[in-house]
């Protein structure tokens, strides 16, 4: 089941491969000596900047929550989790209107600078920084809370015995522990950033991506498309494999059944430090974007531009999302599960096959599916299969990474007690496995779903006829500067995920 699985998620390399294969040697030269080391260069600065950013952002809100007790926590992990519903292409055309000399920020910055410091420049890799940061950085914290939740009391309180002090504890055993969940954070974020399309085209950053859709669009060389992708693909797939190789001989459980953490009570010196931390990033992660999508869909609400068909597009996202959501979810658990029993280069090297998907550029992965469905399939050609199938690859590897995180903090010894009671396979992995793994699993759907409902490139290329969904429409009427219309499609997205985040919290809570 796990071949099949990877071998359908392939299905995009296949043509990326066949397309780079047509490129003559000269063609190659030309792409390395006109495009590719500025490209290599720009991508991977940008993809290492994030995971910083998004490592000191996700990790320390992550520790300030899941360790202290302080009025208003449940609020503070909602307001963490909040930013994973506004999609980077949102994020991007918000700020770049916030940084402008009549927005807010401008406005705000020149009434302390005057005209004597220039209004930041966010056309630039520190502006692209900061807008995947702010997007990104709560998958980091949604793994780490949820690694933080199965406490490592015995081992912390063994750490202090032997005199080490909390700083000691943290770095030394707390923060080792949490490697896998962070590892698999920081893997989705930089994958993001390596394949993101709506921020960098926004803010006019030249990486793989924008340079792919450029090739695409603009030139209709979809060989030298598949050139540049089949490095993107083979970068990020390098990424990946050093990323397993340095924790694949090591085990991160601690031997005896854990024990529910003691929640500290923080005092008001420290409370008053967390609530500032944590108000610094939600003002410049979810408060200003949210409240500039309000004051826009207000302007669209008085003039009656919210019709029924955009209500349309809403449920077409709903929709769409939850199904993928729900087969990527399915399909991911034999990969994950293969590689958490027999841990060998097999196993490792279908993780990262299946993360293909996620690292091609929207338009690649859907021109990927038009073929193969041309060539297999032309029955359903034009309708929501080539759409479903698409987003399914696109983020199955956001199922599988949340899944096998998970499955590494497993204690083997349940398993097998399991078995010598006399549980059959399929019934061990039913009442021992997936209950101790729920996490896991509501992690992953959530994080399909969100990234599903905020699909722009695939949706625009393999989309129905008549089949319109929010980020689409967010799209058109951004590009056209008309801010009344793209507001409240945008903050449909936000309030359409509220549901299924309400769920995740209440996984969590049963920690």
């Amino acid at each position: 089941m796990a071949v099949l699985v990877v071998v359908l998620a392939s299905i995009p390399l296949w043509f990326v491969v066949y397309e780079s294969f047509q490129l003559s040697f000269e063609q190659w030269l030309r792409l390395w000596s006109s495009r590719l080391p500025e490209l290599l260069w720009n991508t991977l600065s940008l993809a290492v900047l994030v995971a910083i950013g998004c490592f000191i952002l996700g990790v320390s809100a992550a520790w300030w929550i899941a360790r202290h007790d302080f009025p208003g926590r449940q609020c503070a992990i909602w307001l963490m989790i909040l930013p994973l519903t506004i999609p980077t292409y949102v994020f991007a055309h918000i700020y770049t209107t916030l940084f402008e000399p009549d927005g807010w920020i401008g406005i705000t910055w020149q009434y302390f600078f005057g005209d004597t410091v220039e209004i930041p420049d966010i056309y630039n890799i520190f502006g692209a920084t900061l807008v995947l940061s702010l997007a990104g950085f709560s998958y980091v914290f949604l793994l780490a809370y949820s690694a933080l939740s199965v406490s490592t009391r015995t081992l912390e309180e063994a750490a202090q015995i032997q005199g080490a002090r909390k700083s000691q504890v943290f770095w030394r055993v707390n923060l080792p522990l949490l490697r896998p969940a962070i590892a698999a954070g920081l893997a989705v974020v930089v994958l993001h950033a390596l394949s993101d399309f709506g921020a960098v085209s926004m803010l006019h950053f030249q990486t793989f991506t924008l340079s792919i859709y450029l090739q695409m669009s603009g030139r209709f060389d979809y060989q030298s498309a598949a050139g540049l992708s089949l490095v993107l693909i083979a970068l990020s797939l390098t990424f990946l494999v050093l990323e397993r190789f340095f924790r694949a001989r090591q085990r991160y459980y601690s031997g005896r059944q854990t024990r529910k953490h003691v929640l500290t009570a923080a005092s008001p010196s420290k409370v008053t430090f967390i609530w500032f931390w944590l108000s610094l990033i939600t003002l410049f992660s979810f408060i200003l974007p949210i409240v500039w999508m309000l004051s826009w869909s207000w302007e669209a609400w008085t003039q009656d531009l919210i019709n029924q068909e955009f209500w349309g597009y809403a449920l077409n996202s709903l929709s769409l999302a939850a199904i993928c959501a729900t087969i990527a979810s399915v399909v991911a658990l034999p990969i994950a599960l293969y590689n958490h029993r027999l841990r060998s280069s097999f196993s490792n090297a279908l993780i990262q096959v299946s993360s293909v998907g996620f690292v091609l550029p929207g338009p690649v992965v859907a021109l990927g599916i038009l073929t193969f469905i041309i060539a297999t399939l032309p029955v359903v050609y034009g309708g929501i299969f080539a759409l479903l199938l698409a987003l399914i690859i696109r983020f199955l590897p956001l199922a599988v990474q949340s899944q096998d995180a998970a499955m590494q903090q497993l204690t083997p010894s349940i398993e097998q007690a399991g078995r010598i009671l006399g549980a059959t396979p399929l019934e061990n992995l039913r009442r021992v496995i997936l209950p101790m793994i729920r996490g896991g699993l509501a992690s992953a759907w959530v994080l399909v779903f969100i990234d599903a409902l905020k699909e722009l490139p695939a949706t625009l290329i393999l989309r129905p006829t008549g089949f319109d969904t929010l980020p689409v429409r967010i799209w058109i009427e951004a590009s056209e500067e008309m801010l009344e219309l793209a507001a409240p499609a945008a903050l449909m997205l936000v309030v359409g995920t509220l549901p299924v985040l309400w769920i995740l919290m209440k996984n969590t809570n049963k920690h």
